[in-house]
């Protein structure tokens, strides 16, 4: 399918890796040129060489953490007046909530709900001038379904959603379209941080551990950062104008419900 986007130009935040990876490629497969961003610098630019090779559109990385003021303004330099953007961040270790203090918790709800909205402020009216915009938050399944020693994210990522909930509403008009993506356990960087914490916690391996969470997932597997980049690059396209608003669940079956 031609999702009607080549030529356009995203914003894809914490991208030199994992989930944002994986939506930077598909984006850049549908022939959207790239800001991608990180914090580390090999990592990040061996991530931009490679879409570019991979793909041949431009693809501009730039170092910058993007919860501050200066990395914001460090990547909208880069891409003042991007069409599409994929807001995605590192989150709160997971911990106890016993272990989380005054300061953690301003910390994980800087990161995962006050940037993602700060960014949103900063590209909308441009989006609605043009009359095209797609936003995607990534969130996380947590946000439905409880994660021991993910509560901060979860907290922080939930009050995003329902931030701009509203917001997405009274931009739609302008074919301006805002939706979350939750990820369930995806095979990333910060899924194997979550598994080895588990595993210490428990006094198992992570072999162990990795096995008994893709078991409880009807679908029997970790899902791929390439499925998921996938989704996104849809609802960025100009096939998803009438999708808004949503958050959508890609977890293998694991939220067990029927609505």
């Amino acid at each position: 399918m031609d999702l009607g986007i080549k030529g356009r130009k995203a914003i894809v935040c914490a991208s030199s890796r994992g989930l944002g990876k994986g939506c930077a490629m598909a984006l850049a497969e549908a022939g959207v040129s790239l800001v991608l961003n990180g914090q580390n610098k090999a990592v990040l630019e061996a991530t931009a060489n490679e879409i570019e090779k991979a793909t041949g559109v431009s693809v501009t990385p730039v170092i910058a953490d993007i919860s501050s003021a200066e990395g914001q303004a460090a990547v909208l330099a880069a891409c003042p007046d991007p069409d599409i953007l994929i807001n995605n961040n590192g989150g709160p270790p997971f911990r106890d909530f016993r272990e989380v203090n005054r300061a953690s918790m301003l910390e994980g709800v800087t990161m995962n709900m006050v940037t993602p909205i700060e960014l949103v402020q900063k590209v909308i009216d441009h989006m609605m001038e043009q009359r095209f915009g797609r936003i995607v938050n990534i969130t996380s399944m947590s946000v439905k379904m409880p994660v021991p020693g993910l509560d901060l994210s979860s907290g922080a990522r939930a009050g995003l959603t329902a931030f701009l909930a509203g917001v997405a509403r009274t931009v739609a008009d302008r074919n301006v379209t805002i939706n979350n993506i939750l990820p369930g356990y995806f095979d990333t960087d910060r899924l194997r941080g979550g598994l080895s914490a588990w595993a210490k916690s428990a006094g198992v391996s992570e072999d162990q551990v990795a096995t008994e969470r893709a078991a409880q997932v009807p679908a029997n597997r970790f899902g791929l950062p390439a499925e998921f980049g996938n989704t996104c690059a849809f609802l960025c396209s100009q096939h998803a104008g009438y999708i808004t608003g949503q958050s959508i669940l890609l977890d293998g079956g694991l939220y067990n419900s029927a609505f």
